[in-house]
């Protein structure tokens, strides 16, 4: 499905993507874990056309992403739900949603039953949530895209463990649903129990990969990437 070949990008004059390869086959969670500033955030922001890729290639389903403006990849069935939520604060959260509505499965109905305290505050604006309901809202809004591919960075960022431990559920549903996710995750723990696959990541370039279990054994890589 998401194919990633020698993935490229800067920003300003740091060469922050060097040469990145990774694959998302259809149906599976694949995780990208690595410390703070080795080019995750900038990888999930050159697969939505949102960061300018100087070199490599990217496809969906055989698509290529590399120059194409981002409106044009969220079509292709590309979905983020970007770090720090990214809401509109000053709109309703039944206004969030609808912004977004495209296609059909995912609609109202389906998030508010998924999502019970955004049924119970779809009046209030973004502005008024709490953090959780706030990622809450952003994961909501980006399924009601109906992607085929849920891109996810950081999606635990900021927030406490009982809330942690609802995103993790909503992840695992979107995973049961057999929905395509590519997960960057800073919390180890919830990295690899819900991805399939791992890449790890450091100064820009894939140091690591394998199956979760794989990973746990690694202590070496564990340490020395993730200081874990």
């Amino acid at each position: 499905m998401l194919e990633v070949r020698g993935l490229e990008a800067y920003r300003g004059s740091s060469y922050v993507l060097q040469g990145v390869s990774i694959d998302v086959p259809d149906g599976r969670c694949v995780g990208i874990l690595g410390r703070n500033g080795m080019g995750k955030t900038t990888l999930i922001r050159a697969l939505m056309g949102l960061s300018p890729a100087s070199g490599g290639s990217a496809s969906f389903d055989g698509a290529a992403l590399v120059g194409r403006d981002p409106h044009a990849i969220a079509r292709l069935g590309l979905g983020l739900v970007p770090q720090g939520r990214a809401i509109f604060p000053s709109l309703s959260v039944e206004e969030n949603l609808t912004l977004a509505a495209r296609g059909r499965g995912w609609n109202l109905e389906r998030v508010y039953e998924t999502f019970p305290n955004l049924a119970t505050r779809r009046g209030n604006s973004g502005g008024q949530l709490s953090g959780g309901e706030q990622q809450m809202l952003a994961i909501a809004r980006a399924l009601m895209t109906n992607p085929r591919l849920l891109l996810m960075d950081e999606p635990t960022e900021g927030l406490a463990p009982v809330m942690v431990d609802r995103v993790t559920e909503v992840i695992q549903g979107l995973r049961d649903d057999h929905l395509s996710i590519l997960l960057v995750e800073q919390n180890y723990q919830v990295a690899v129990e819900m991805s399939e696959h791992v890449y790890v990541l450091s100064k820009g370039a894939v140091v690591w990969e394998g199956r979760p279990r794989e990973l746990d054994a690694a202590d070496d890589v564990r340490s020395r990437e993730l200081g874990v």
